[in-house]
């Protein structure tokens, strides 16, 4: 059984970053796109896992603070001793909102923020407002304050060539704007062969290795994928996935419903053979050859 579960609990997002499925054409047609995750098949989930999981992420591609239900399915998580990460791009964090989040019991929160301007930032937010974030920081930290809570609070950037001029000063501020540890992380893109206009100019901070013949790679990792045996994702409509690069929900070991166990989704033979092919021919895999894991 996986020891980490990532939910979607809503499919849908107010933003259109040129990488991410929802944003794009890349989506996954066959998820409504108002698609929310049931409170009822929640329970029904954390039923089941809550004695084999220590962690459940509430995020996998849309916008996790879109679903109402989200603080309430926190709260019963948190009940069950569990340790709950929400990763949200801030848009619709109020601090209504906020507070709701830190009386659930929320134990991280992952604000993502792409540049410090609005220029900077809504180069990959399409469609946001940088000055929502900043907001939201401070309603965080003032939630926080206010319940005595331990939330930890996680400014996150993707190294893009469009901020790459801010990341000193997003190291320099990061405290002051609210948050508690601040995290760089590399951005996947789609369309990486022939390079991409995001791509930070310094090799060092990529996922792709740029070849003699100019063309990029993936930095691929030759290590055995833990993951296959260590968590999954269960998206907003019961589909249990490998992974979070099954962003086209391509590769499903199955679906959870109200009548159905995982353990007999998480046993069945697609996922069988799914873990087969990873485990003996790993890159014919397309979604694991984009995979630096």
């Amino acid at each position: 059984m996986p020891t980490f579960v990532s939910v979607e609990p809503a499919a849908f997002c107010q933003l259109r970053c040129p990488e991410c499925p929802v944003g794009t054409a890349l989506r996954d047609k066959a998820a409504s796109a108002t698609s929310t995750l049931p409170l009822p098949l929640f329970r029904h989930i954390l039923d089941e896992l809550s004695p084999f999981v220590h962690t459940i992420q509430f995020y996998f591609q849309g916008e996790p603070l879109l679903c109402r239900d989200l603080p309430e399915m926190i709260r019963l998580a948190h009940a069950e001793g569990l340790y709950t990460i929400v990763s949200t791009n801030a848009q619709a964090l109020t601090y209504e909102r906020a507070d709701a989040l830190v009386q659930a019991g929320l134990s991280r929160i992952i604000v993502s923020m792409d540049g410090l301007t609005q220029a900077s930032y809504e180069a990959y937010r399409k469609g946001g407002d940088v000055k929502k974030v900043y907001a939201a920081l401070c309603s965080l930290r003032q939630a926080k304050t206010k319940h005595r809570s331990r939330i930890r609070i996680e400014l996150q950037c993707l190294r893009l060539r469009s901020n790459e001029r801010e990341w000193k000063d997003f190291e320099r501020l990061y405290r002051r704007l609210g948050a508690d540890c601040l995290t760089f992380k590399t951005a996947q893109f789609y369309d990486y062969e022939h390079g991409n206009p995001l791509m930070p100019s310094d090799e060092r901070y990529s996922r792709y290795k740029k070849q003699k013949d100019g063309s990029f790679r993936p930095r691929r990792s030759h290590r055995p994928c833990h993951r296959l045996f260590t968590g999954c994702v269960i998206d907003s409509e019961g589909r249990v996935l490998s992974c979070c690069f099954d962003k086209a929900r391509q590769y499903a070991f199955g679906i959870m419903t109200a009548s159905t166990s995982f353990r007999s989704v998480w046993t069945s033979a697609a996922a069988a053979r799914f873990r087969s092919v990873v485990l003996h021919h790993r890159f014919s895999v397309p979604i694991c050859s984009n995979c630096t894991e």
